[in-house]
Protein backbone atom coordinates (compact mmCIF):
# COMPACT_ATOMS: atom_id res chain seq x y z
CA UNK A 1 0.00 0.00 0.00
CA UNK A 2 2.10 3.16 -1.46
CA UNK A 3 -0.42 5.41 -3.44
CA UNK A 4 -2.74 6.20 -0.31
CA UNK A 5 -0.17 7.07 2.16
CA UNK A 6 1.51 9.45 -0.01
CA UNK A 7 -2.00 11.42 -0.93
CA UNK A 8 -2.81 11.20 2.98
CA UNK A 9 0.52 13.14 3.63
CA UNK A 10 0.27 15.69 1.62
CA UNK A 11 -3.37 16.47 2.83
CA UNK A 12 -1.90 16.26 6.53
CA UNK A 13 0.51 19.26 5.50
CA UNK A 14 -2.40 20.80 4.13
CA UNK A 15 -3.80 20.18 7.57
CA UNK A 16 -0.94 21.84 9.26
CA UNK A 17 -1.37 25.01 6.75
CA UNK A 18 -5.24 25.69 7.69
CA UNK A 19 -4.13 25.29 11.09
CA UNK A 20 -1.62 28.03 10.83
CA UNK A 21 -3.99 30.45 8.87
CA UNK A 22 -6.55 29.51 12.12
CA UNK A 23 -3.30 30.73 14.36
CA UNK A 24 -2.97 33.67 12.20
CA UNK A 25 -6.44 34.64 12.55
CA UNK A 26 -6.31 34.27 16.34
CA UNK A 27 -3.85 36.34 16.57
CA UNK A 28 -4.73 38.98 14.39
CA UNK A 29 -8.18 39.27 15.87
CA UNK A 30 -6.74 39.04 19.19
CA UNK A 31 -8.71 36.02 19.94
CA UNK A 32 -7.10 33.17 22.47
CA UNK A 33 -10.46 30.54 22.70
CA UNK A 34 -13.41 30.11 20.19
CA UNK A 35 -14.16 32.96 18.04
CA UNK A 36 -14.70 35.77 20.00
CA UNK A 37 -17.24 37.32 17.93
CA UNK A 38 -14.81 37.11 15.37
CA UNK A 39 -16.28 36.39 11.63
CA UNK A 40 -12.35 36.21 9.99
CA UNK A 41 -11.70 33.49 13.11
CA UNK A 42 -15.28 32.16 12.96
CA UNK A 43 -14.54 31.38 9.03
CA UNK A 44 -11.12 30.30 9.56
CA UNK A 45 -11.85 27.68 11.76
CA UNK A 46 -14.65 26.04 9.93
CA UNK A 47 -12.71 25.92 6.72
CA UNK A 48 -10.28 24.00 9.30
CA UNK A 49 -13.04 22.26 10.31
CA UNK A 50 -14.55 21.14 7.71
CA UNK A 51 -11.32 19.47 6.28
CA UNK A 52 -11.09 17.59 9.25
CA UNK A 53 -14.22 16.32 9.03
CA UNK A 54 -14.43 14.87 5.42
CA UNK A 55 -10.46 13.90 4.86
CA UNK A 56 -10.84 11.29 7.76
CA UNK A 57 -13.33 9.05 5.81
CA UNK A 58 -12.46 9.99 2.52
CA UNK A 59 -8.80 8.55 2.96
CA UNK A 60 -10.42 5.36 5.00
CA UNK A 61 -12.52 4.50 1.86
CA UNK A 62 -9.46 5.35 -0.74
CA UNK A 63 -6.94 3.00 1.54
CA UNK A 64 -9.91 -0.04 1.67
CA UNK A 65 -9.72 0.48 -2.25
CA UNK A 66 -6.03 0.67 -2.52
CA UNK A 67 -6.24 -2.83 -0.14
CA UNK A 68 -8.77 -4.41 -2.21
CA UNK A 69 -6.16 -3.87 -5.17
CA UNK A 70 -8.37 -1.15 -7.43
CA UNK A 71 -6.49 -0.26 -10.58
CA UNK A 72 -3.81 2.08 -9.72
CA UNK A 73 -4.89 4.83 -12.26
CA UNK A 74 -8.26 4.82 -11.18
CA UNK A 75 -7.35 5.21 -7.07
CA UNK A 76 -4.63 8.27 -8.45
CA UNK A 77 -7.60 9.85 -10.14
CA UNK A 78 -9.77 9.71 -6.90
CA UNK A 79 -7.02 10.55 -4.91
CA UNK A 80 -5.87 13.64 -7.41
CA UNK A 81 -9.77 14.38 -7.48
CA UNK A 82 -10.38 14.69 -3.44
CA UNK A 83 -6.83 16.49 -3.29
CA UNK A 84 -7.16 18.87 -5.47
CA UNK A 85 -11.18 19.22 -4.35
CA UNK A 86 -10.18 20.08 -0.97
CA UNK A 87 -7.65 22.80 -2.28
CA UNK A 88 -10.15 24.44 -4.27
CA UNK A 89 -13.21 24.21 -1.50
CA UNK A 90 -10.40 25.71 1.14
CA UNK A 91 -9.58 28.55 -1.21
CA UNK A 92 -13.29 29.20 -1.70
CA UNK A 93 -13.79 28.98 1.97
CA UNK A 94 -11.61 30.64 2.99
CA UNK A 95 -12.28 33.85 1.32
CA UNK A 96 -14.16 36.57 3.35
CA UNK A 97 -15.61 37.84 -0.14
CA UNK A 98 -16.37 34.19 -0.73
CA UNK A 99 -17.28 33.06 -4.79
CA UNK A 100 -19.10 30.03 -4.01
CA UNK A 101 -18.40 28.12 -7.42
CA UNK A 102 -15.29 27.85 -5.48
CA UNK A 103 -16.76 25.53 -2.22
CA UNK A 104 -19.45 23.83 -4.54
CA UNK A 105 -16.76 22.50 -6.95
CA UNK A 106 -14.37 21.34 -4.28
CA UNK A 107 -17.56 19.51 -2.19
CA UNK A 108 -18.73 18.09 -5.36
CA UNK A 109 -15.56 16.40 -5.87
CA UNK A 110 -15.45 15.64 -2.13
CA UNK A 111 -18.93 14.16 -2.15
CA UNK A 112 -17.80 12.77 -5.81
CA UNK A 113 -15.42 10.89 -4.31
CA UNK A 114 -16.33 9.58 -1.38
CA UNK A 115 -19.95 7.95 -3.46
CA UNK A 116 -17.61 6.46 -6.01
CA UNK A 117 -15.03 5.19 -3.36
CA UNK A 118 -18.45 3.81 -1.62
CA UNK A 119 -19.74 2.30 -4.31
CA UNK A 120 -16.40 0.43 -5.73
CA UNK A 121 -15.96 -0.88 -2.33
CA UNK A 122 -19.76 -2.53 -2.53
CA UNK A 123 -19.26 -4.03 -5.08
CA UNK A 124 -16.18 -5.09 -4.96
CA UNK A 125 -17.33 -6.67 -1.40
CA UNK A 126 -20.46 -8.45 -3.94
CA UNK A 127 -18.27 -9.91 -6.12
CA UNK A 128 -15.93 -12.49 -3.59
Amino acid sequence: MTIVPTYAALLAILFVFLSYKVGQARKKEKVLIGTGGSSIVERAMRVQANFAEYTPITLLLLAFLEMKEANIYFLHFLCLSFSIGRVIHAYGFSQQNENLRYRMLGMIATIGVIVISSITIIFFTLLK
